[in-house]
């Protein structure tokens, strides 16, 4: 969605500053309110045409008169076309009411897609209204302080003499969310690799990993490098880390985030497109302390971040998804040493891509076990698993779990 955004904005230079913003900001509103929006519309026998999407979250959303309608659709150069009858009388039909309304079902209240909402239901239970609530808030700014290079109490006061006022994460020991929006491109902190922007609930992924100095640690699906740079400052810069992934662009764009941060000296870049790295791979038997697998998936943890995705799938469908996360699965499995942690984890809510992996896992490889996070982590964690929300923790949605190789005594 950012990027059709943008793309419309490239093309259109003429759009001022204050305009672009409050384009975009209504954009994602009218978004996230996509459910609400297409009911009063199909309530009011008013056709679904982004047009009409637009004046009905102006009129239920924003609570617009007739005569603020006039002046925006006056049909001049860069305004739309006049307010037709057809829309006139929509208008006066919603004038004075919200977006929610007594008659709509709940999936419709929470904006979840019918598709989703029997399981959802299943994982929520009685919290499913306040969860998929949490769903349509803006994600706050959160920020990892690199902790090999400054402390995140220095870090937070580098910050402040830069206008971003932040506060630490409740969760992560690296981090910091910001008061509100902030410009850190203008920021020394940014400039000098001390932060990286990355969610919470991601940074917790690579926190319960366990990463120390001296580790070797397989990053087996490190994309764009954000855990890898997360676990190798844990390392301290001592140890080796090898960041893996058949996205060979998206793995070449972590190579200047790691050397800005300091780290690239003990990280390896090893795209599995490449026949000389799927070899490398094969020979990787028992040789790593932690293989970290962020697996790829449905991606319904960032509805709040990525609102379309509610509505849009942009890749695989699930049922394609879920044979290639037990796959990669089986296959990272074999690089881990005996007493060394296998971490699965997904920016997904359904079970199918979680608890349902892990079992089935478990099921296949006899000689792994599931490490006790709830005892580490109890703050966070319960029954041995990650379950992040944001309604509960703030955070994007995400699930983890660390199974532990068993040693052959």
């Amino acid at each position: 969605m950012d990027s059709r955004i943008g793309d419309y904005m490239r093309a259109r230079r003429y759009i001022g500053a204050k305009d672009r913003k409050e384009i975009v900001e209504r954009v994602y509103d009218i978004v996230r309110h996509q459910a609400r929006i297409g009911w009063w519309l199909e309530r009011n026998t008013l056709e679904d045409t982004p047009r009409h999407r637009v004046i009905a979250w102006l009129a239920l959303g924003e609570g617009l008169d007739e005569k603020r309608f006039a002046d925006l659709f006056d049909g001049s150069k860069y305004a739309p076309a006049p307010i037709d009858e057809e829309e006139h009388a929509f208008i006066r039909s919603v004038l004075g009411k919200s977006l929610l309304h007594a008659d709509m079902k709940d999936a419709v209240q929470a904006e979840c897609p019918s598709l989703f909402a029997d399981t959802l239901h299943k994982r929520f239970g009685k919290d499913f209204m306040a969860e998929m609530k949490a769903m349509l808030e803006p994600a706050p700014l959160d920020l990892r302080v690199n902790s090999f290079q400054i402390s995140r109490e220095d870090a937070a006061r580098s910050l402040a003499k830069d206008g971003v006022e932040t506060t630490p994460t409740p969760y992560s020991p690296w981090g910091l969310r910001c008061a509100d929006k902030a410009y850190l491109s203008k920021t020394k902190a940014f400039h000098k690799g001390w932060i990286e922007i990355q969610d919470e609930g991601s940074q917790l992924i690579a926190h319960i990993c366990g990463a120390k100095p001296g580790m070797q640690v397989l990053d087996y699906c490190a994309g764009g490098g954000g855990k890898t740079l997360a676990l190798a400052a844990a390392m301290e810069r001592k140890g080796r880390i090898v960041a893996a992934d058949n996205d060979e662009k998206r793995l070449e764009k972590g190579r200047r985030r790691y050397k800005k941060a300091g780290l690239s000296d003990i990280i390896e870049v090893r795209p599995l497109s490449e026949e000389k790295h799927r070899k490398w791979f094969k020979r990787q038997k028992g040789a790593f302390d932690i293989v970290l697998v962020d697996a790829p998936c449905s991606g319904s943890g960032t509805w709040r971040r990525n609102p379309d995705l509610r509505w849009n799938a942009y890749g695989p469908a699930l049922e394609e998804l879920l044979p290639v996360q037990a796959e990669i699965l089986d296959k990272a499995a074999g690089a881990v040493k005996p007493g060394g942690r296998l971490v699965y984890a997904t920016c997904s809510l359904f079970p199918e891509e979680n608890e349902a992996q892990i079992s089935t896992f478990l099921e296949r490889h006899s000689d792994f076990s599931l490490y006790p996070l709830e005892k580490a982590y109890p703050e966070f964690c319960t029954e041995s698993l990650m379950r992040l929300t944001p309604h509960r923790h703030k955070t994007d949605g995400f699930f983890a779990a660390v199974m532990v190789r068993n040693r052959q005594d």
